[in-house]
């Protein structure tokens, strides 16, 4: 690039906690699917707001429920929302929702329905909400280093171009930003059966490494409890196929170019968590494109890279999504959901450190505000990752 990143800064909104987002949202989260009508009413009543509404929250148990509290939690922690109103039936799961949050510091109130009422509740929190949007239409953005700057990937509807353009550059950008104290994140567990020696090979130490395997079988016990070992129908994708990748080996040794080639995988986490320090981290996390990524906002990541191959239309209410593809075809078939056109590696008109450069041309568009194609169309895929059926 022109510019030099041990230099470089992005405009953001600093948050109470330090962290620095890229937008400033207002959300109705819903704890439960029983709240998101009201949700969606009071963001209805509300400009300058946003609902998430999901299907999950009643009668869950264990680390499935455990799950579903880190994932609200860090959503409305995520430095990307400035503040949020919570909406649930039960006043003692709202609560929880709403302490969690607040640890950051930023704004946040709850309301329970019971005993209440839709339209009691949808009044009290419209109220609340507007003057959330009001307080969040006056902060202003102010220059951070490239490395309070949290950057998440994963891949979708890969094919032969994907493992030979996109996700190598996506690599090439990682290890661009890796050096200067950027905190990264790739996950995937499925989509890296066959390569994990190869990701195990760049845990930064033996207890790095040893929480990866750990990781990583838990995914293949469950794999083998339900005899699927084959991943049938599922790993690889009949898109993925259709691509002309053929197994999930070659998927996986595809899917991990977007690693790069100097990163040392720093640290390890279970669906949900946020990392500890900066550096490049692993999530174990599905594969399916609405899942991971919301399990990256979540886990407070600002900026999204998604290579894709046969094309995917992802994206996320709060967690903005650039989607970069190396497919002529794709590009020119799906060119208003791409973001960063790589199809010139193919044709040998772009080196892969040019690629690189693109990227992050536009991620540093994206974090100083400029809609991704995903916001601008209006894609707001929010998807809870579930562990057990409800009780």
């Amino acid at each position: 690039m022109s510019q030099d990143l041990s230099t470089a800064t992005f405009s953001g909104y600093r948050r109470e906690n330090g962290r620095v987002g890229v937008r400033n949202h207002v959300i109705i989260l819903p704890v439960d699917d029983l709240s998101n009508a009201a949700c969606e009413a009071v963001a209805n009543n509300i400009s300058g707001t946003m609902a998430l509404p999901h299907p999950y929250g009643r009668l869950q148990f264990g680390e499935d429920l455990e799950l579903h509290f880190r994932t609200l939690i860090g959503t409305g922690s995520n430095p990307n929302v400035a503040a949020v109103v919570v909406i649930g039936i039960e006043n003692g799961w709202t609560q929880k929702i709403v302490e969690g949050i607040a640890a950051t510091g930023k704004p946040v109130t709850g309301f329970g329905i019971e005993q209440h009422g839709d339209h009691e509740t949808i009044m009290e929190a419209s109220k609340v909400a507007k003057e959330y949007a009001q307080w969040a239409s006056e902060l202003r953005r102010e220059e951070a280093p490239i490395g309070e700057l949290w950057v998440s990937t994963k891949c979708g509807e890969s094919d032969t171009t994907s493992g030979c353009g996109s996700n190598p550059t996506v690599g090439n950008a990682f290890d661009k930003l890796y050096p200067h104290g950027s905190t990264l994140l790739f996950g995937e567990t499925s989509e890296i059966t066959g390569g994990e020696h190869l990701v195990a090979e760049r845990c930064r130490n033996d207890e790095v490494r040893e929480r990866f395997m750990f990781m990583f079988n838990r995914y293949q016990d469950l794999i083998e409890r339900f005899k699927t070992s084959d991943l049938s129908d599922s790993q690889p994708t009949k898109g993925n196929i259709e691509g002309g990748l053929t197994t999930i080996e070659e998927k996986a040794l595809g899917n991990i170019q977007k690693i790069g080639k100097e990163c040392l995988v720093d640290g390890v986490l279970d669906k949900a968590e946020t990392p500890t320090g900066p550096g490049l981290w692993f999530m174990d996390s599905s594969s399916a494109a609405a899942e991971m990524v919301t399990l990256a906002a979540a886990g407070g990541y600002v900026v999204h890279f998604f290579p894709t191959g046969q094309g995917n239309i992802i994206g996320n209410p709060i967690l903005p999504v650039i989607k970069l593809c190396a497919n002529p075809r794709t590009v020119r078939t799906m060119s208003e959901h791409v973001d960063v056109d790589v199809s010139g590696l193919l044709r040998k008109e772009m080196s892969p450190g040019e690629a690189g450069d693109k990227l992050l041309e536009c991620m540093f568009r994206t974090a100083n505000g400029r809609l991704t194609a995903a916001e601008a169309l209006g894609h707001r895929e929010f998807v809870l990752t579930r562990l057990y059926e409800s009780a």
